[in-house]
């Protein structure tokens, strides 16, 4: 006995991972090893959110992660079957006393862990956040509901320094003999190459130097055009960067800005990873989100629900450029922009007065960094139905939006190709081109590219009698 047990499940790392480190501390203390195990759930594919891509992601984070695991004399088990029974079998055959993996805090992963518990040694170790769900709180105890007085709670706690992190070990011993599943060769996503070693690149090119990129982001942040994000949501989700080594980052460009311009956009991209950390403590505290709106007095709103309007929203086929772009983005690389989320998750549920679950489950069987949390909490901000103060008649309008974010229409003629010979003072709204010229520029509306669906003045009206009906 004394060996011990690292379950990971999302948290593809060797850099600060607190589970890992638990387990090597426990086998060091007992002069036994440590087992590295990764348990695929069948019972996860059969989720009305799972994602194909997102898998494949994983899965190629699981090959780096092997691959690290065996420079360092250790190896990968992966084995498939319920959690509870494979894990049992496991700790016997291996002779381990304990089991050690990082809290989550989706409803599935609590009740899941939960029941594990009941028959396990399983211990469960932060790391998913900075600050764990119950450590940012109101002086009453209770779980704060608005963003800004989180932020600053959350700011007034200890936060972490590169020289907190813990180093990836050199040598993690574990034992020969135990089978396990050879993992699928597949191909890699040359937009997002899996794994920590990538991550760790793309903090270093986002966020490290004084001309780093971290600080035009308070301006590019919004730009579709622009390449002007971390991307690292998709390593954030799966762990393949720590949480804490992100948030250093931040606080280190802050304080090493060239310039008040400078520290602002590095505290916005600060504000942003709060913002993650926001949305899972609302989940953990009021879990029922996952079902229904998070404002009791937003949860009977009178939904459309057109099944022929949602389906060609999700194929990028509105009529409204910016949106369809986003669509098609999303079904095409498995990303999208921030400001791209939000104008078309508004479009889908102002404009065309669709329950906003349905596109929070579309999102999530398209993202590679589909969160429960985040995406959630996403969704519910721009429907008006979560925890955002700001009032429900927060509607965007598609062409105003597209018009300040893609201002040359760079983003939409990459995307909706059909407009590409429109020019950018009428791309974002090409049916206002005169028969002539839709034909000058090759896209004639209702032939090339689909008329809008609705009109969004009209649209805008009638969400705003059907929120109010209920609110």
């Amino acid at each position: 006995m004394g060996n011990s047990l690292w379950w990971i499940r999302r948290d593809l790392r060797l850099t600060d991972n607190g589970a890992l480190a638990a387990a090597l501390a426990h086998a060091a203390s007992q002069g036994g090893t440590v087992i590295p195990v990764f348990v695929i759930d069948p019972g996860l594919a059969a989720s009305p959110y799972w994602s194909e891509r997102r898998w494949t992601f994983l899965l190629g984070g699981l090959q780096t992660l092997d691959a690290d695991l065996r420079r360092r004399g250790s190896r990968l088990i992966v084995r498939r079957g319920r959690p509870g029974v494979v894990l049992a079998r496991l700790l016997a055959e291996a002779k381990a006393d304990i089991l050690y993996a990082e809290a989550d805090y989706s409803p599935y992963a609590r009740a899941r862990d939960a029941r594990i518990a009941r028959s396990l040694p399983l211990h469960l170790v932060d790391g998913l956040t900075v600050q764990p769900p119950g450590a940012v709180l109101k002086v009453d105890g209770s779980p704060y509901t608005v963003f800004t007085p989180f932020s600053k709670a959350w700011k007034a706690r200890p936060q972490p320094a590169e020289a907190d992190l813990w180093p990836a070990p050199d040598r993690i011993p574990t034992p020969d003999g135990l089978a396990g599943e050879t993992l699928p060769a597949l191909p890699l996503d040359a937009g997002f190459p899996p794994g920590e070693g990538e991550a760790q690149r793309r903090l270093r090119a986002f966020a490290g130097g004084p001309d780093a990129a971290v600080y035009a982001y308070g301006d590019a942040r919004n730009r579709m055009d622009l390449d002007g994000t971390s991307s690292l949501s998709p390593y954030l989700r799966m762990g393949m960067i720590p949480a804490r080594q992100v948030v250093a980052a931040a606080w280190a460009a802050i304080e090493a800005a060239p310039d008040q311009g400078a520290a602002r956009s590095a505290e916005t991209w600060l504000n942003e990873l709060i913002w993650r950390e926001f949305y899972v403590h609302i989940l953990a505290h009021f879990p029922h989100v996952r079902r229904t709106a998070f404002r009791e007095g937003l949860r009977d709103i009178p939904w459309r629900n057109d099944r022929d309007e949602f389906e060609a929203w999700c194929a990028g086929r509105t009529g409204y450029p910016v949106v369809d772009a986003a669509m098609r983005q999303l079904v095409a690389t498995g990303w999208i922009h921030n400001r791209a989320r939000m104008i078309a998750a508004s479009f889908l549920t102002k404009d065309l007065l669709i329950d906003w679950r349905w596109g929070e489950c579309f999102f999530m069987q398209h993202l590679l960094d589909g969160d429960p949390a985040a995406n959630n909490g996403g969704w519910q901000w721009t429907a008006g139905t979560g925890t955002d103060a700001a009032p429900y008649f927060r509607v965007f309008n598609p062409v105003l939006q597209g018009a300040k974010f893609d201002p040359e229409g760079a983003y939409v003629r990459h995307w909706v190709p059909e407009l590409a010979g429109v020019p950018a003072a009428r791309i974002h709204a090409p049916w206002m081109l005169t028969a002539a010229e839709q034909q000058r520029y090759g896209c004639v509306i209702g032939r090339d590219y689909p008329a809008p669906i609705v009109d969004h003045g009209l649209a805008r009206q009638r969400a705003l009698a059907a929120y109010g009906a209920v609110s």
